[in-house]
């Protein structure tokens, strides 16, 4: 296990290194130029000599191999520059909002599993009976209704039946938990209703899988109880697909939740990034998705790790 973690850790190398080329060179294809929109944006004049000495301030004046070593430099050092549009370092333009953004995704799995795993196993041992119908008319509509519309219809409830709205300043859940729930539960709500759906149906599919196989029918055939047989033998088979599914969408969670940050005017990474790309911001716009890029890559690893601890059959 231990050789297994390590060769792991070291795959991860060549992947991020892939994932650095990648983005790299496909934004410098991408059409625009962050110096005429960051001086000349707002209808400014600016003389080409000004444009000139900016990109050479920036080191855009160089050969794409030279800024690409300058960037791996950087980044083995981990100096991952300046923003090219607000001329801050780029680890606090993202530690500025990475925390929050964390908070929402941990709360939204929170909230998903213990939906979504209750609802599942039910649905699979009551198949076609009306509560599995429910079940899945729930995680149906789950999978339907868009986050953003369904944070809409919360933040209108709350207006038109308690007369209040989430606080707008975010407060970190160690200076005033009160107030940082009162914010960041709804959206977490919202997020996580349809994780829960997804997962739930994950749940549902894989414990009736399971139930099929033989060794069900052989603790069945020895008198074992239904409960044990469930919780035993079927749910810690049945989880291993359901764990990958978490794993997944708590990673894109990270910055993947654009829309419904503007819509409870959360100002988390998936905004940075919206304003990234929007600005032509090469610096902030690669250290952004080599970060994602780590988390998944590291989310992937825990989940083989669970893998081996669910099923003592997966040895690595």
């Amino acid at each position: 296990m231990i050789s297994y973690l390590a060769n792991r850790t070291l795959m991860m190398v060549p992947t991020l290194f892939g994932v650095a080329v990648l983005i790299f060179f496909l934004l410098r294809v991408v059409p625009g130029d962050i110096v005429e929109v960051k001086l000349r944006g707002d209808g400014g004049t600016v003389s080409a000599e000004t444009l000139e000495a900016e990109r050479k301030r920036m080191g855009l004046d160089k050969p794409l191999p030279a800024q690409f070593a300058d960037w791996m430099k950087g980044m083995a050092t981990f100096d991952f520059g300046k923003s090219m549009w607000t001329d801050r370092p780029v680890t606090e333009e993202i530690a500025a909002r990475i925390e929050l953004s964390i908070e929402v995704a941990i709360m939204a799995s929170i909230i998903a599993v213990l939906i979504a795993i209750p609802l599942g196993t039910l649905s699979a041992l009551f198949r076609d009976t009306w509560i599995d119908y429910v079940i899945r008319l729930f995680t149906i509509a789950g999978l339907a209704v868009p986050s953003f519309w369904l944070g809409m219809l919360v933040i209108l409830s709350l207006l038109s039946f308690f007369n209040w709205l989430p606080p707008i300043t975010y407060t970190p859940i160690y200076v005033d938990p009160i107030a940082n729930l009162s914010q960041l539960i709804w959206p977490a709500m919202a997020v996580g209703y349809r994780y829960a759906a997804v997962v739930a149906r994950m749940v549902r599919s894989s414990i009736i899988e399971v139930m099929k196989e033989d060794y069900i029918r052989t603790a069945r055939a020895k008198g074992v109880y239904e409960r044990l047989v469930v919780s035993r033998h079927a749910m810690r088979n049945a989880l291993l697909p359901a764990i990958t599914v978490i794993g997944l969408e708590f990673a894109f969670l990270i910055g993947g939740l654009v829309v419904t940050e503007q819509v409870f005017n959360l100002n988390g990474i998936g905004k940075l990034f919206v304003q990234a790309v929007s600005r032509n911001d090469f610096t902030l716009i690669q250290t952004m998705v080599m970060l994602i890029a780590t988390i998944f890559i590291a989310v992937n690893l825990i989940v083989d790790v669970l893998y081996a601890a669910l099923d003592p059959r997966i040895r690595y």
